[in-house]
């Protein structure tokens, strides 16, 4: 993909990042909140049917020049592409998502290792349903503040290493992964059966949500809430005309302009 194509000061103006450009720890920390904050989660071209493309001028396009948002393989495929051009090493991984203590998906959510300052960190800027904000370092055990909210890293066999959420006194589980690299043709399967398989959760409802460094805001077919440091506020959405106020106002999206 040539530079013209793939511009990162267009990228870092997206994302609204004005630090530094070594590949180093600080870096990857501000990038990653960076575009976690700036960047909505949304699934509205795969509830709309239209076809998810993941190479990376159709990311770029897409994310920043459209200033889109877009779902995991989106979100992660283009910040994997960033940290290396900007001279990190990477590892694409694919992650089970946890349902419940005793069910899980199949590979199905695309993560990110990133080498930096002699250590791995997970980063992931496209989970959607309160995943970490920063990059969390690969220690299990580890509780890691981020923001109003910690995570941590534990070992789960057979599943791998299992990313939790602190809520009260306990952790939720969220993922699972293996460190076993996956490469383009993984990826596409993966997108693939998330974005036409008819039992995706991707296919029922339209969903955009963004983290804010205190909370959420979320927004569904039928549902705007917003945490705002621990406290929850939630109304419904009324019809298609609120939906579309909502989505424009808090994500920069117009689902007029996106429907076929």
């Amino acid at each position: 993909m040539s530079d013209a194509v793939f511009d990162l000061d267009a990228y870092f103006e997206r994302v609204n990042y004005r630090g530094g450009t070594g590949a180093g720890e600080e870096t990857l920390r501000e990038l990653h909140i960076a575009h976690t904050l700036s960047v909505p989660f949304e699934n509205l071209d795969v509830f709309y049917g239209r076809q998810v493309l993941l190479d990376g001028a159709s990311l770029f396009r897409k994310l920043v020049g459209e200033r889109r948002g877009g779902y995991c393989f989106e979100m992660n495929g283009l910040f994997s592409l960033v940290l290396r051009k900007m001279g990190f090493r990477v590892r694409d991984l694919l992650a089970r998502v946890i349902l419940d203590d005793n069910r899980h998906t199949t590979k199905t959510h695309q993560v990110i290792l990133v080498e930096a300052g002699g250590r791995q960190y997970l980063a992931d800027v496209g989970f959607g349903n309160d995943g970490i904000v920063a990059p969390l370092l690969l220690e299990e055990g580890t509780e890691q503040p981020q923001f109003s909210h910690a995570y941590r890293l534990t070992n789960h066999t057979p599943l791998g290493r299992l990313l939790q959420k602190k809520e009260g006194d306990r952790f939720r589980p969220l993922y699972a992964f293996t460190l076993e690299e996956c490469f383009p043709d993984d990826f596409l399967m993966a997108n693939h059966f998330t974005s036409t398989f008819p039992g995706s959760f991707f296919l029922t409802m339209r969903m955009c949500t963004r983290p804010t460094p205190d909370g959420r805001v979320t927004l569904t077919d039928d549902r705007f809430k917003v945490v705002h440091s621990g406290e929850v506020s939630e109304r419904p959405v009324a019809d298609a005309s609120e939906f579309s106020a909502l989505a424009r106002e808090h994500f920069g999206l117009d689902p007029e302009r996106i429907r076929p």
